[in-house]
């Protein structure tokens, strides 16, 4: 098995001898910049609410941003946003709008939350060409079969269009968070394309099992197997075999560029699992090429 990248720098090459043209990352942060200030406050604080600290690695502007994303070899550059009051979502998805329109490789994003309105936003973002949507559950407060949101998981469902949900109960717990809400909207929208952002930690075997009788789940790898996140949700002892089952689910997550620790960390990370380089193909770029509907030129 061919070694991971032991730094940014050696990303390129290992994708080269991968033979693969890219890097297919579903979990990639851009907002507006007081929205993503504040964030980075929040983390600045991580010490006090999780106990422990989580530096931001990659605290730069937004073009040393996106220049660092094409480094590592991302072919489309996700803008994840989320809301968590009323009112929010609107503003953010026409800031993803704008983003994507001076941004040429990025991919147009979009989000949601519970409130009037809320159908009628999403089909616009749809309509505008959005490719993919972030709903964070904790952050958020709000559990995704809320009624208000049924109309707009319709659309989506309808669409195709996938939607990454932070639905696991890591780094914190919250009231909606965890398998059973997000078992209750399948229940509802079977045919929805959702990707459960970070394999669903620390409920790795619940999301899995969700992962195994939808045919749209998909799990992203965000921060999962990095000494990091070791730490505090560690993978189960026997779920790298499961995750080589489910293959043809998995997709790239890297949370960049909140992250306290090398972009090329995940990768690694991903590699020393031991599930070989056509699985590391698969999600490094396959499936998410799939999900996204990348096309190279």
């Amino acid at each position: 098995m061919i070694p991971g990248p032991r730094s940014d720098a050696e990303i390129p090459g290992y994708l080269a001898r991968l033979g693969i043209p890219g890097l297919a990352d579903v979990h990639v942060h851009f907002m507006p910049e007081q929205v993503l200030t504040k964030v980075w406050a929040y983390f600045d604080a991580a010490e006090s609410a999780y106990g422990m600290r989580w530096p931001i690695l990659y605290r730069m502007g937004e073009q040393e941003r996106l220049e660092s994303a094409r480094g590592f070899g991302l072919r489309a550059i996700p803008a994840l946003s989320y809301a968590h009051r009323p009112k929010m979502a609107e503003w953010l998805n026409n800031w993803n709008a704008e983003f994507a329109r001076r941004v040429p490789d990025a991919l147009h994003c979009a989000t949601m939350y519970p409130e009037d309105g809320v159908d009628e936003y999403v089909g616009r973002a749809l309509e505008e060409g959005a490719r993919l949507f972030k709903v964070h559950l904790q952050v958020g407060g709000f559990a995704p079969d809320d009624p208000l949101l049924a109309p707009a998981w319709a659309r989506l469902e309808a669409s195709g269009v996938p939607v990454v949900v932070h639905a696991g109960s890591a780094p914190r717990e919250g009231r909606f968070t965890g398998p059973e809400p997000i078992a209750r909207l399948l229940a509802t929208h079977p045919q929805l394309k959702l990707v459960i952002a970070h394999l669903g930690m620390p409920e790795y075997w619940e999301f899995a099992e969700l992962a195994g009788d939808f045919p749209n789940v998909h799990l992203d790898t965000t921060m999962v197997g990095t000494d990091f996140t070791e730490r505090f949700a560690p993978l189960p002892e026997g779920f790298p075999a499961r995750l080589a089952e489910l293959a043809d689910r998995i997709v790239l997550g890297s949370d960049f560029p909140n992250i306290p620790y090398p972009y090329a960390h995940q990768i690694q990370a991903l590699a020393r699992l031991g599930l070989g380089d056509d699985w590391m193909r698969k999600v490094l770029w396959e499936n998410g090429a799939r999900l996204l509907e990348l096309t190279l030129p």
